[in-house]
């Protein structure tokens, strides 16, 4: 199995690097809880596709109930979860309003053991996409709207 890259073009007109070309990965759509469960649940292990779908609900629940009260929680191999916030400047201390200086809470996810970068580049299989093998022929182009695509005479 290999991650599918396509390409894409920066579009941004007032970057540097507008119109050039980079890969980015093509994500299929996001399996849920109950297909994680199963999935876990056929890799030889004594458990239903029930009782891991219960352990990971309650393990999302008890993650969000430890991060809100300031607790960072590692799961080796995986990330280390923590809160952070994101918060707009305040004149002075005294004038520092948590009701108005912190707009939002966000889950933070800093990858440890063999989610790090590193190692999933050392373990990582890599494959372009049949559009990006297109546009690398020459037979489609890469346009410079969102999402287009234009066909050559190649």
């Amino acid at each position: 199995m290999s991650l599918k890259i396509n390409l894409y073009k920066n579009k941004n007109q007032e970057s540097r690097q507008f119109g050039k070309v980079y890969g980015r990965v093509e994500n299929s759509k996001p399996i849920g809880i109950d297909e994680l469960a199963k999935h876990m649940s056929e890799h030889q292990t004594p458990y239903s596709k029930g009782v891991i779908k219960g352990i990971l609900c309650d393990m999302a629940s008890c993650i969000k109930e430890l991060m809100l009260q300031g607790q960072p929680v590692k799961l080796a191999d995986l990330a280390i979860f923590k809160a952070s916030v994101v918060s707009t400047p305040a004149q002075s201390a005294e004038k520092f309003d948590l009701q108005t200086n912190i707009t939002c809470v966000k889950l933070l996810a800093q990858s440890t053991g063999i989610m790090t970068r590193k190692e999933l580049t050392e373990a990582g299989s890599l494959e372009l996409t049949s559009m990006a093998e297109r546009i690398r022929n020459g037979e489609v182009e890469l346009s410079n709207e969102k999402g287009k695509y234009i066909i050559t005479n190649a």
